[in-house]
């Protein structure tokens, strides 16, 4: 069953995700989301990288989620997915909302069948101000709607502040 970690933006998230992988005991596999569009997220991504374990896999996949995971799960294996958010926000820059809810629906879609363990990694962005900017609005309305999804289907849901996990659903850490 899947486990989703949700945090605001350098609560601890990623590295929580991390050490869960690292102490599952499986082969573990990176799947990355982001893209390297510009020198900050560029730096964004080497410092994970750098933190990573070197005998982990990584995929880099920033639209067909579903499409990987399918792929890569399987008994003995841990996938760890960071992060959900920028999947989201490349799905919406497509300016395609027929792809963003195509690829949205194989995920929820192929959850249940997943062998192995998927830990998901997700901003949460519904704890601010209502956004100015209409896309920005609607990135956190589908971001919204995309964690109730996924925390309905997932065994254990975690939020992090300050580096501390919190239990939303499930066993404890």
């Amino acid at each position: 069953m899947p486990e989703l970690i949700l945090g605001g933006a350098r609560s601890g998230k990623s590295r929580l995700a991390e050490r869960l992988a690292a102490e599952s005991g499986l082969e573990v596999v990176y799947v990355a989301t982001s893209e390297a569009l510009d020198g900050e997220m560029s730096s964004r991504i080497r410092a994970h990288r750098d933190r990573r374990p070197a005998q982990w896999g990584l995929v880099e996949e920033p639209l067909r989620l579903a499409r990987v995971l399918r792929e890569q799960a399987g008994d003995g294996r841990c996938l760890l997915v960071d992060c959900l958010t920028l999947w989201l926000t490349n799905l919406l820059m497509l300016d395609d909302p027929q792809r963003l809810f195509a690829e949205r629906d194989a995920l929820l879609d192929v959850l249940a069948e997943l062998p192995g363990r998927i830990i998901f990694v997700s901003n949460e962005t519904g704890l601010g101000v209502v956004p100015m900017g209409e896309l920005s609005r609607r990135y956190v309305d589908e971001a919204g709607w995309l964690h109730q999804a996924l925390a309905e289907r997932c065994e254990r849901v975690v939020f992090t502040v300050a580096g501390l996990p919190m239990i939303l659903k499930g066993a404890p850490l």
